[in-house]
């Protein structure tokens, strides 16, 4: 049994799409996808007695865990928000098996969901077009700095980062859920791909979509009890060192690293005993610093790193083996939620041809943006 006594019986996930239809909502995605992660664990609805979501929801801007359990009938004994960024999905996993340890509750339902309008693409908000992408946490420009900052320290290339996406498109290619599956890619069409902020290129960024994504955690104990098909809550780690990019003590590592060796000291292993690296992909950028702050490969080392291991799912280092959010997209917080939940699912054993042989333990990471926050969780296979 875990230190944090904690396992995912249940996870749910919408297929990505581009654009939404005019009657969707985000609570309405959130209750699609809550739907599917309780039907996965074989319980009531009723049984549900805690609620975690991420700081957003489309149609509310406060009071936003009664809202949502208003509109999915709950009546939980916890509810709460979770705003690590990108993070938001890990930090629900350990915060979850913290309140059912506190008594608080025992079935607790993780949620996240996104809509996208096909207005937005065709009516453009210019405050977020012109004005958000150039503060504290503008995108972009951003991880562009932080790619650039790796390229001036290290000589990176161009191709090693592009190879980061062409890897994780190849694995897509075996995610029928993926919104690139059926499109594999080479560098040189990544290279080809229009530059949105230099060094960065469209085809290194995920695509705002819409969709969602659920998780229901439980005590091991109570899973186990159940008899369900589980991922044990092995250890966590969390780490938070700056909000502002101006800030950060260095942009070519990150929080993550701190956060990744807390989990992986408090879950017992090590990194020999990583069958699956879920990592955080919001750009291929951070992929890389998330593999050097690993420890993987030495600083500025991750694209000599690439090419001497495979990291398709029957490789040495299978890595986001849905194909990340550079492949399936990124729905708002359901794109680190869709991390977690491959993960779920290959040590449940359930991911077809993309699956893992003989996989036991699986990292799965989180950032922030301007990678200020970071989450990690280790998840171990029960047999």
């Amino acid at each position: 049994m875990s230190g944090i006594d904690a396992a995912i019986i249940g996870v749910g996930e919408l297929p990505s799409v581009r654009t939404s239809t005019t009657s969707e909502t985000t609570l309405g995605q959130m209750a699609l996808a809550a739907r599917a992660a309780v039907l996965d664990a074989g319980l009531e609805p009723d049984a549900i007695d805690g609620l975690l979501i991420g700081p957003m929801v489309g149609e509310t801007p406060m009071h936003v865990p009664a809202t949502v359990a208003e509109y999915l009938g709950l009546k939980p004994k916890m509810a709460n928000v979770v705003d690590l960024g990108g993070a938001s999905p890990v930090g629900m996993v350990w915060r979850a098996g913290a309140a059912i340890a506190a008594g608080m509750c025992e079935a607790v339902l993780c949620v996240a969901g996104n809509v996208r309008p096909a207005a937005v693409a065709k009516n453009r908000n210019p405050i977020r077009e012109f004005d958000v992408p150039f503060g504290a946490s503008g995108a972009n420009t951003t991880y562009a700095m932080i790619a650039q900052a790796h390229i001036n320290r290290y000589g990176t290339t161009a191709e090693d980062l592009a190879e980061i996406v062409v890897r994780e498109r190849s694995n897509a290619q075996l995610n029928p859920n993926a919104y690139f599956y059926g499109t594999p890619i080479t560098v040189e069409d990544v290279l080809a791909s229009e530059m949105i902020s230099s060094p960065i290129h469209k085809l290194e960024a995920t695509m705002p979509m819409a969709g969602g994504g659920a998780m229901i955690v439980v005590s091991a104990q109570r899973g186990a009890e159940l008899g369900l098909p589980q991922a044990e809550v092995l250890g966590a780690g969390e780490y938070v060192s700056h909000r502002a990019l101006s800030q950060a003590p260095d942009y070519t590592s990150g929080p993550l690293k701190t956060a990744m060796e807390d989990a992986l000291a408090r879950a017992h292993v090590s990194l020999d005993d990583l069958d699956l690296l879920s990592l955080y992909d919001c750009y291929g950028i951070v992929v890389a610093v998330t593999l050097e702050d690993l420890g993987l490969c030495k600083p500025g080392e991750f694209g000599r790193w690439l090419a001497d291991h495979d990291t398709s799912p029957t490789g040495d280092y299978p890595l986001n083996t849905h194909g990340g959010q550079l492949s399936v997209g990124q729905a708002d917080m359901t794109g680190g939620m869709t991390h977690i939940i491959e993960a779920v699912r290959q040590l449940r054993g359930e991911c077809g041809a993309r699956q893992i042989p003989d996989i036991d333990v699986a990292l799965v990471t989180g950032n922030g943006a301007t990678l200020s926050e970071a989450g990690a969780v280790i998840l171990g296979r029960v047999a």
